[in-house]
């Protein structure tokens, strides 16, 4: 039976998107290791993108170089799940 830590490192990142670059953002992420899904939404952010990784470190390593990094990106927050 799979323990927590077994289990992978789970979160939603919320992204703020410059004018206009919402698709060209969530095209850019769609295929990148460690992104589970990524939509485009309404309301006070952009794209929500569900990122997974083994370890927390590899998790921060993820959002910071690969999710947070494209010039379409203007603002984030990340929230790590705590319970799936």
């Amino acid at each position: 039976m799979p323990t927590e830590s077994d289990r992978p490192v789970e979160a939603f990142v919320l992204l703020e998107a410059k004018a206009g670059a919402a698709m060209e953002l969530v095209r850019q992420l769609k295929g990148v290791p460690g992104v589970q899904s990524v939509h485009a939404v309404t309301g006070p952010y952009d794209v929500i993108v569900h990122v997974e990784a083994p370890d927390v470190r590899a998790l921060g390593q993820l959002v910071v170089s690969r999710v947070q990094a494209p010039a379409q990106v203007s603002r984030s927050v990340t929230c790590i799940v705590v319970e799936a």
